[in-house]
């Protein structure tokens, strides 16, 4: 009993404290408004001491500010320093646990304002400056934004409503990105109350870049994606915030104090609401009634930044109405750019230095990339004539081998747009080595259109530079040239041979590649695909014109005949060019473990020791074998190159009754009618004629390095 008794005396005797000192506060700031900073050390005991009577003491300081607040409205000007900390102190107080603190703490709050309305100052000033003195303790911004929310939804009185209000405005001074995040993870669309909160955002012109800056970081994001920032307060795990963020844009970028900051962020939010209308007309795919604020908020980016006519343009064509049932394609992004340009915006060079940043850093999403690209080259063949600036022109030579597929493409088709100024261009043949590269790309259309594109350039290109690219441009063609995809064999096929055009002046330069070429050009003959075998005898028809062999007729529909086509070349090789009799049997030699069974067979058929038709009674192919083994006999006796000495264990024709066979051995299934010593390796390495070195002499003495 006694503790209690003790327990009870001692609230009383704080009772009684306490109201003796509200008596006193109330006595001396009815003197001088200065004595409020008392309540300061107040609310510092409080915090300290939370186990007696905090309800009470908040109580008192309500009633001290009421009076003060009343007190004030008579005087024409107040001067009180310590609102400020007074302000910072109840902002902390209206996220207490307590709810009956929280409400004292608000409507002290509220007094306070109406205080701080009377100042020399305005209070907004001085609660930013203290608030900004007490950053470190403003660790609940977003539970307080969280409790006016609520407080706003329960029809409070107009006063209170105004004064909720101005707190947020205040909070947004100094935390912009803690209140911005906070509103943006309510549900979307914003209801009324939330309405009002963004009008209080909006009204401090100050701070108008820092919530615009808050606004396109949240843009960085894709609605729909989760997050997995413990800073959220996500009430789902899907990510809307990007959308609230639109709608918000809405409200902000039409009031006259964002006007300024609106002109400084034109660029960024201008591809930043492209880029979100894009997703969202996406998500009408797999989001039922999803709301297109990324549209309205473009519109009102246009209306509010000067460019109404480009807004009424795009109504009068039904662009909008177009984008609200169909998707954000990249036509519409070009469209844009180009009604941009007509109207000659005159937020064009910020927005052109933006894009190239842009360009430059890079963007996390490839749909993005895409239309920064589509974007960026509208607005340079609006502005520039081709060539391109140099800068502008590096990014086009990077892009040729993105990442992303369709940025590859975009890149390669304005490349190929340049091909009338190609000679106008500086480093051109950086330009020419990047579209080389893209030959390798893993997508096919990227492939295909880095051939079209080198083509139509070459045929612009002054004669000297083309000589000095000739030999790496024409080994580029070589890895295609077997290329499991029938169109980019056949357009490498001929492209080659237009080359070999193109340069026959200097035929002596690509003579030893178009050597090297014949091999797999007489071997393609036999391809399944008729458009590979139409390249193959479009091309191998001028490497025997630039030859100058009277064999070109045999490609001729009516005269042609595989056996006898690689029969007169081979016996034109061994007449012309006895040296090149090792490169030839090497390469061939290679495809002996190609995949496809036509190349196995036509690879044996060129070298003489077929067998893979298992009828040996065919006259033909037994006159070609011991045709070709007399000629490898005597070419042998003159090789000094110990590759080719590797590249057969025997070379052997088995009488078998009053015919020949070729027999092979299990290893490569080969027998010839030498016999030399052979390395099995060599079989199950690629030809030699896949190298990308064009500087390759086929001289026995060099052909090591070749291979």
């Amino acid at each position: 009993m006694g503790d209690k008794d003790d327990k009870e005396d001692l609230e009383e005797l704080y009772h009684s404290i306490i109201k003796t000192y509200e008596n006193t506060l109330l006595i001396l700031v009815s003197k001088d408004l200065y004595k409020l900073q008392l309540l300061k050390e107040m609310i510092v005991w409080m915090n300290e001491d939370c186990f007696y009577l905090q309800e009470r003491i908040m109580m008192t300081i309500s009633r001290v500010l009421n009076y003060a607040s009343r007190k004030a409205t008579g005087y024409i000007n107040v001067h009180v320093p310590c609102l400020g900390v007074l302000a910072a102190e109840l902002s902390l107080l209206c996220s207490h646990n307590d709810p009956s603190i929280q409400q004292l703490a608000s409507l002290g709050m509220y007094y306070l304002l109406c205080i701080a309305q009377y100042q020399n100052e305005k209070a907004a000033t001085t609660l930013i400056q203290t608030l900004e003195y007490y950053s470190y303790k403003v660790t609940k911004v977003s539970k307080i934004v969280e409790a006016i929310y609520k407080e706003l939804s329960g029809n409070p009185t107009h006063i209170m409503k105004h004064s909720m209000l101005r707190v947020i405005t205040l909070l947004t001074c100094t935390s912009p990105k803690k209140v911005i995040f906070r509103l943006m993870d309510y549900p979307v669309p914003a209801d009324n109350t939330l309405k009002l909160m963004y009008d209080a955002v909006g009204s401090e012109s100050r701070v108008a870049p820092h919530v615009l800056e808050t606004i396109l970081l949240i843009l960085k994001g894709k609605p729909g994606e989760n997050s997995t920032d413990r800073r959220r307060f996500s009430f789902d795990a899907t990510n809307m915030m990007p959308v609230a963020a639109c709608q918000v844009l809405c409200t902000l970028l039409p009031m006259d104090s964002y006007k300024k900051a609106v002109g400084q962020f034109f660029p960024q939010l201008l591809m930043a609401l492209m880029f979100q209308a894009s997703y969202s007309s996406s998500m009408r795919l797999v989001m039922e009634n999803c709301l297109l604020y990324a549209q309205d908020a473009l519109r009102v980016l246009l209306n509010c930044s000067g460019l109404q006519q480009v807004d009424t343009t795009l109504k009068r064509m039904h662009f909008w109405n177009q984008v609200s049932q169909e998707s954000f394609d990249h036509h519409r992004i070009c469209l844009i750019a180009k009604i941009l340009m007509d109207n000659n915006f005159p937020q064009f060079p910020e927005t052109l230095q933006y894009l190239y940043r842009l360009s430059v850093e890079g963007l996390k999403r490839s749909e993005d990339s895409v239309m920064t690209v589509i974007f960026l080259t509208e607005l340079l063949n609006k502005f520039f004539k081709d060539p391109f600036p140099d800068e502008f022109l590096a990014l086009f030579r990077k892009w040729v081998n993105d990442t992303n597929p369709e940025v590859s493409k975009l890149s390669l088709l304005k490349i190929a747009g340049m091909a009338p100024v190609i000679n106008k261009i500086n480093n051109v043949d950086s330009l020419l080595l990047a579209i080389l590269d893209a030959f390798l790309s893993k997508d096919r259309t990227v492939a295909i259109v880095a051939m079209l594109t080198l083509r139509r350039l070459l045929n612009k290109l002054d004669k000297m530079i083309y000589s000095t690219l000739c030999t790496r441009i024409i080994s580029s063609y070589f890895p295609l040239m077997n290329h499991i995809d029938g169109g980019i064999q056949s357009m490498a096929i001929r492209h080659f041979g237009e080359l070999l055009s193109d340069m026959s002046q200097y035929r002596w330069m690509l003579a030893d590649i178009m050597l090297r070429a014949l091999v797999p050009l007489m071997l393609f003959l036999e391809d399944t695909e008729m458009r590979v075998v139409t390249a193959c005898k479009y091309t191998l028809t001028i490497c025997i014109t630039q030859l100058n062999w009277p064999i070109s007729h045999l490609l001729l529909d009516q005269y042609y005949n595989f056996e006898l086509v690689v029969r007169n070349l081979c016996k034109n090789i061994f007449i012309s060019y006895e040296r090149y009799m090792t490169c030839l049997i090497s390469d061939t030699l290679g495809f002996l473990r190609s995949s496809r069974l036509y190349q196995r067979t036509a690879s044996v058929i060129l070298i003489a020791i077929e067998r893979v038709l298992r009828d040996s009674e065919d006259p033909v192919i037994r006159d070609l074998a011991e045709t070709t083994c007399k000629l490898l006999k005597k070419v042998a006796h003159k090789l000094i190159s110990s590759n080719i000495k590797q590249s057969f264990r025997s070379i052997k024709i088995i009488h078998v009754g009053d015919s020949k066979r070729l027999t092979q051995p299990h290893a490569c299934e080969v027998h010839l009618a030498l016999t030399l010593p052979i390395d099995t390796t060599v079989l199950s390495r690629p030809p030699a004629l896949w190298n990308s070195s064009s500087s390759i002499r086929c001289k026995d003495s060099s052909f090591a390095e070749s291979t």
